[in-house]
């Protein structure tokens, strides 16, 4: 055969090859353009329905514009909502939470992954069917116990709840990416004369930063958007977090539907910016985490 043959024979299959090969990038494009539009959907109606007047939201149409910006929906949102108040609340609780998971996941996950006890795997799956349970579920026995040790209608009776919820799918992330870590490095920090402590702060923590950045970030979009827990334990008006701020704007004979998307595009944006600037670490957490392990 000669090269012209050859060259005639290989040029089609090479042609069809990049056909193929293009109509399936298109394919994959196309889906991903559609999740995306799916996704960012609702948050654009949501922002356009903030500026929006009663009338205009209640004329039932949701794809224009409005015709004039209601700005002063912000203003109602922030003064007339107690947004600051609200925002203070979700930000202590949510901090608090965070800092306490983290301790106590670190810990567990670290002695489960890292040392050779009898209940270790029984631990494990101690915490993995802590996950399974609903939140709903607890809501009477909690409201009991908070009220026998009085503490219902303190911020206490957010946290406990929040740390007991959030933990077993710390643990689940941080144990799995633990179980990664060569044990060379422990048994060089025992033989430099480190304790178990020490290597943990100083050797297993530092190693173990993305994954506890994944952490932080679920536990802060669950905590930032709770609302049952806190609509059942907290009556105060000092006390109640961000998501309570919608019902300021409900009365017996009126609602502000303009100045409730107003708040509700307020409450969102920390978590949104959150995401967007921390979305990469999420993700190579995630898969540390629970695919390596």
């Amino acid at each position: 055969m000669s090269p012209s043959t050859t060259a005639k024979v290989i040029k089609p299959a090479a042609h069809a090859r990049r056909r193929g090969f293009s109509i399936t990038k298109t394919i994959v494009f196309v889906i991903f353009g559609i999740l995306l539009v799916t996704q960012l959907y609702p948050l654009l109606w949501l922002l356009i329905y903030s500026f929006k007047t009663n009338e205009e939201i209640l004329s039932g149409s949701f794809f224009s514009l409005p015709a004039v910006w209601q700005w002063s929906n912000y203003t109602s949102a922030i003064e007339s909502g107690n947004y600051w108040r609200y925002l203070s609340n979700s930000v202590l609780v949510t901090s608090v939470t965070m800092i306490s998971v983290i301790l106590l996941a670190s810990l567990a996950a670290y002695a489960i992954s890292r040392f050779r006890w009898k209940y270790g795997q029984l631990v494990l799956l101690a915490f993995l069917l802590g996950m399974m349970v609903p939140l709903q579920a607890t809501l009477l026995p909690l409201m009991l116990i908070f009220k026998n040790l009085d503490i219902l209608n303190t911020r206490l009776s957010l946290i406990l709840p929040y740390i007991a919820f959030q933990t077993p799918i710390a643990v689940f992330i941080l144990s799995g990416f633990m179980k990664t870590i060569p044990q060379e490095i422990e048994e060089s920090g025992i033989m430099d004369g480190a304790s178990v402590y020490r290597i943990f702060t100083s050797i297993v923590l530092p190693i173990t930063v993305p994954p506890i950045v994944t952490v932080c970030i679920l536990a802060f979009i669950n905590i930032w958007n709770e609302y049952i827990l806190a609509a059942t334990f907290i009556s105060s008006e000092k006390l109640k977090t961000l998501p309570f701020g919608v019902n300021s704007f409900v009365s017996q004979y009126s609602v502000n539907y303009g100045a409730i998307g107003a708040f509700l595009v307020l409450g969102a944006l920390p978590v949104i910016l959150i995401y967007f600037l921390l979305s990469e670490k999420i993700t190579k957490g995630m898969v540390a985490g629970a695919v390596k392990g």
